[in-house]
């Protein structure tokens, strides 16, 4: 009731504020015998964390892991499994200026009016430092949904503020400071990003996040869809506003023939659908596209009021991400694994006796064979692409 935990059979309920001692999260429903490690869960968290480049927020946290339970001589139990992150450079003072005002864009006021109170230090509760523990338990997933099933979750950055970058190839995602899957268009992004910090303003992103290897038939109807819960877990982020699978809001102006995924023996000659039918999986890869807002934490003053509801200007000095979108990718693929890994365990609790006897349709058509683009303005990759 409290909304602080996703899931329904794999679950992770998270805890801490940006400001406070520690964050963590508590993961309850891993299978038993999964091989866990520090060393499997801080490479996501590396990814993620601040200070990693000029172009984001220069907070020097290490976020290193602690798992506190649920694993034993390196393996999991199926017991719970806390993991805490200890917070080791927060300066709350640079936010006691903003501590009797709202920022325009920020959960300062919701915050207020819901709980009667708020946490001002780095905005506390709603502070997207609360992503951490969920890459941690994203890691846990990625692992047994790739020794599982094969299943493999990438993101990449396919926008920045009116950057739009095309996919190239997934050997560049990790290669640069923005997940760009495109290292010609890195030069641009930097220059960009330097014109917008000195300035003071902020911009918003947009990320893709493919999940290659999913099984058909993952998902409930009706309210339990693959694709309802993605979209609720994905508008959980910090600064999510907008959330598309496969061609999304673009299908708006496709035709029927357009939109519809053909199918032949040799496989989908397209993917508008982002493998999901009905809320179930095809088979083909999970496609979504998540939209972030611009931050709201900038210095450039703008009107507001304060707690009394007198007119104010505020203005928010510190340490803040520019743009939240940079760092999200790890974000953005976390929440997806999360998602998979829970519908992956509720579909082998009801359906692991079906049997089927139609052929599977592959994933993808051969090339030649009349493959189509998903959308014409972010082409989704070919995931046998290194």
């Amino acid at each position: 009731m409290s909304g602080n935990t996703l899931g329904t059979l794999f679950t992770v309920t998270t805890f801490g504020e940006s400001h406070g001692p520690a964050i963590g999260c508590v993961v309850d429903g891993c299978p038993p015998g999964l091989a866990l490690a520090q060393a499997d869960i801080q490479p996501d968290l590396d990814r993620r964390k601040p200070g990693t480049s000029r172009h984001v927020t220069q907070r020097r946290e290490e976020d290193l892991v602690e798992i506190l339970s649920g694993v034993y001589e390196g393996r999991t139990t199926g017991t719970p499994i806390a993991l805490l992150i200890r917070n080791t450079d927060a300066r709350s003072k640079d936010y006691a200026k903003i501590a009797s005002s709202f920022r325009p864009g920020h959960a300062d006021y919701t915050y207020l009016r819901k709980y009667g109170l708020r946490d001002p230090r780095g905005g506390g509760r709603s502070s997207a430092r609360l992503t951490a523990p969920a890459v941690a338990a994203g890691a846990i997933a990625r692992k047994w949904l790739r020794e599982r099933h094969g299943v493999e979750v990438r993101g990449y950055l396919s926008q920045l503020g009116p950057h739009r970058i095309a996919f190239k190839s997934w050997a560049h995602v990790d290669e640069n400071p923005f997940f760009a899957p495109d290292e010609a268009a890195v030069a641009a992004l930097e220059s960009y990003m330097d014109q917008l910090r000195k300035s003071g303003e902020s911009c918003g992103a947009r990320l893709t996040v493919v999940a290659s290897g999913v099984p058909p038939g993952w998902g409930e109807p009706l309210y339990g869809r693959l694709d309802a819960d993605i979209a609720q877990a994905m508008m959980g982020i910090n600064a999510v506003k907008g959330v598309e699978i496969g061609a999304g809001f673009q299908s708006v102006e496709q035709l029927g023939t357009q939109h519809s995924d053909e199918m032949t023996p040799q496989g989908f000659v397209s993917n508008n659908a982002g493998g999901i039918l009905g809320g179930i999986s095809t088979g083909q890869d999970v496609v979504v596209s998540i939209a972030i807002k611009p931050t709201s934490s900038i210095r450039l003053p703008r009107k507001t009021v304060d707690v009394a509801g007198r007119a104010a200007t505020i203005e928010t000095h510190g340490r803040h991400d520019p743009c939240v979108g940079i760092r999200a990718t790890p974000i953005a693929e976390a929440f997806l694994a999360l998602v998979l890994i829970d519908h992956a365990l509720r579909h082998r609790a009801q359906n692991a006796d079906v049997t089927e006897q139609t052929p599977r349709v592959p994933a993808q058509a051969p090339v030649g064979k009349g493959k189509a683009k998903t959308t014409p303005m972010f082409e989704d990759p070919d995931p046998a692409e290194a």
